[in-house]
């Protein structure tokens, strides 16, 4: 495996996070099949209709883009947050995602995750943590995908260090959308089952799928994934502008299986902002969010 970039040491990390930075995870492989392609992208709400997402024999058979984002699941789960203080699962929260899609994506294949620390903030009442997990192929070393995780952990902070993150470009960017109305529109309606579908695809979190377990975290009934929601959403762009080379996304609040996506898009030079709410509540789910597009003269398709 070749070395990862010299990008995690900051002068302005406490030792605390310097020592935690210094701990590499073991590499995780992972290896899919055409099925395991249908079955994300019927999670993230392909249909029948949908053949070249749901039919392996179909001349353009494909992944959806955030399919980027399965590979890597086990491994930035699995990083270790246990050196933080009074450190608890329980209050950790999903906060922002980006992932970049570094070369195509294969409908079947063998790959190798390499995860790392890459950023740790004090946030004083809370720990804001990043990890970055490179996907390769391990026939030909080339990096698939990279993705940035960020969780937010309640009741973890005051440990010093940095308060304030460094600028890493699309992953981090503020994606304001525009004073005007949207370039294209698209609505759709989650099924019942979406979470229970998701799953399969390797969050096996009873948050989704247990009322009791989620009744324990505040909910009247299981909450959809947000990488799923954030599937459908990538969904909704690539369907009105085209294919694009990464997606980030900030979750600001949760959605329930049979609610309603509303996602507005913005296309600004080569970036297509996107912000998704509920129907049936108004919340908006996915804030911050953009996307950069692989054809920059690509016009709304709707």
């Amino acid at each position: 495996m070749s070395k990862l970039p010299d990008i995690f040491t900051d002068p302005e990390d406490s030792q605390l996070v310097a020592d935690a930075k210094k701990d590499k995870p073991e590499d995780h492989e992972f290896t899919y099949t055409e099925r395991d392609v249908i079955l994300y992208n019927l999670g993230v709400g392909a249909t029948a209709k949908d053949l070249q997402w749901t039919y392996e024999s179909h001349d353009e058979f494909a992944a959806l883009p955030t399919f980027g984002v399965i590979p890597q699941f086990a491994a930035s789960s699995g990083i270790s947050l246990g050196w933080l203080p009074n450190f608890n699962p329980a209050k950790l929260l999903h906060g922002e995602q980006y992932l970049a899609i570094r070369s195509p994506i294969p409908t079947e294949g063998h790959f190798v995750n390499e995860t790392r620390l890459l950023e740790v903030l004090d946030k004083g009442k809370a720990a804001s943590v990043t990890t970055i997990v490179y996907t390769k192929d391990v026939a030909t070393g080339n990096v698939i995908f990279e993705n940035q995780i960020t969780v937010f952990i309640r009741g973890a902070g005051g440990f010093g260090g940095k308060r304030s993150g460094k600028d890493r470009g699309a992953a981090t960017a503020a994606n304001t959308p525009p004073k005007r109305q949207p370039d294209a529109v698209i609505e759709e309606k989650t099924n019942a089952s979406q979470a229970a579908l998701y799953r399969l695809s390797g969050d096996y979190n009873p948050l989704h799928i247990d009322p009791s377990f989620a009744a324990i975290g505040g909910f009247d009934q299981p909450i959809l994934h947000g990488l799923c929601f954030m599937g459908i959403a990538g969904k909704h762009v690539l369907q009105s502008f085209g294919a694009y080379k990464d997606i980030k996304v900030r979750f600001s609040g949760v959605v329930f299986p049979s609610e309603t996506l509303i996602t507005e898009m913005w296309k600004t030079g080569n970036k297509v902002i996107f912000s998704t709410k509920t129907k049936e509540r108004g919340t908006t789910v996915l804030a911050a969010a953009a996307v950069t597009l692989v054809n920059t003269d690509t016009q709304a398709k709707l």
